[in-house]
């Protein structure tokens, strides 16, 4: 041994190694072995790493960043390790998966101020359609609070009637109070395609004093928020529950989750409960007449949607029908037609229709209204 060290310039210790692997392994013992120590110093526990596995399982649409920060408020005297961790450690279980990141879009906000505080804006959508296993359409209904990011309903409705909407939207304002604003695309049950745009439901907002919000067409990122909330939920659609009853009770389990549960990046990590407090304008018994100025010429709308203007008939909605609007005239001669405080267009007194105001004339019109 100590002539054949000496001839391969090794030490006898090392000889005396590598002979010991051989004896034990074979030929395949004199491969260089890996350099990594067997346990390593820094290494998350075994008991954490088992927790951090089940956070994921039970929450399987939660990131890393979500799974560190429900773990940090549920157990905080633990020193958890960071999310870019726990991301590797769900990673070495198979619970990640590569994500194509969408392409970013500029974000526009609209001409509406932010909302800075619970009941400012409240946001309202239809997210796409599917079927549950035994075949029943799901038009689910999507409300939520855009400052504090709680989602106030999560509704299997069957269409995107008035009739569907309009319950939970009632219910909603009887649970938590009214909102200043009320923001939302340009499809029912919110929005037509008429000069007013109104809907059933849309005239329900104006009379309980919630100023309409609607995006331009063909803009959805002005609703970015609420856009972005479909993308988290739909894993629920892709996959649907047995019935009709099963996908509201998933639903609701999931809307539990999100609220109460799930950490959100924008708010700090907390959970939008902690953000959302119920609104101080209550839900009236009866919705309040309106309060039109004095020198405001008012009219009635038929049950065909037309008010009586100059001896003839302008059509403005048939979702006011019954309902008493408002025209009054402004300094350049025009005829603003208005339904409480909301603005319907103005009245083009020579064609003897309701216009939208980018559409309207620029010349005064001049005629004055007779009843």
């Amino acid at each position: 041994m100590v002539a054949l060290c000496a001839a391969h310039a090794i030490s006898r210790k090392t000889g005396y190694k590598w002979l010991g692997r051989y004896r034990e392994l074979g030929p395949e013992g004199l491969h260089d072995l890996p350099r990594a120590p067997l346990n390593h110093g820094r290494a998350t526990a075994l008991d954490l790493v088992e927790r951090i596995v089940a956070a994921k399982e039970t929450h399987p649409l939660w990131g890393p960043k979500k799974i560190v920060a429900r773990l940090r408020r549920t157990a905080p005297e633990v020193i958890w390790p960071s999310a870019s961790t726990v991301g590797a450690i769900l990673a070495r279980h198979g619970l990640v998966s590569a994500r194509k990141r969408p392409r970013l879009r500029a974000c526009g906000n609209g001409p509406w101020p932010q909302a800075e505080r619970p009941n400012a804006v409240w946001t309202g959508d239809h997210k796409g359609w599917f079927r549950t296993r035994d075949g029943w359409r799901c038009e689910p209904l999507t409300v939520m609070d855009a400052s504090s990011r709680y989602l106030l309903a999560l509704e299997a409705t069957g269409s995107t009637a008035d009739s569907e909407a309009w319950p939970v939207f009632e219910r909603l304002f009887e649970e938590h109070g009214l909102p200043d604003r009320f923001r939302s695309d340009n499809g029912p049950p919110f929005a037509s395609a008429g000069v007013t745009g109104l809907t059933p439901l849309a005239v329900r907002f104006i009379k309980l004093d919630i100023v309409l919000e609607r995006i331009a067409p063909g803009k959805p990122q002005q609703n970015g928020r609420h856009e972005r909330f479909h993308l988290t939920m739909l894993p629920l659609a892709e996959a649907p529950q047995a019935d009709r009853t099963a996908q509201g009770q998933a639903f609701e389990a999931f809307r539990h989750s999100y609220n109460e549960e799930r950490p959100h990046e924008a708010l700090a990590m907390d959970t939008p409960a902690q953000h959302y407090r119920p609104s101080q304008r209550a839900m009236p018994r009866t919705p309040p007449e309106p309060d039109y100025p004095a020198e405001a010429a008012i009219r009635r709308v038929r049950h065909n949607g037309e008010i009586r203007w100059n001896g003839g008939f302008i059509y403005v909605s048939q979702a006011l029908a019954g309902e008493p609007v408002a025209a009054a005239q402004t300094e350049d001669g025009e005829w603003t037609l208005s339904f409480h405080a909301h603005p319907l267009g103005i009245i083009d007194t020579r064609r003897m229709k309701l216009v939208r105001r980018s559409a309207a004339p620029t010349k005064p019109l001049g005629a004055a209204p007779d009843a």
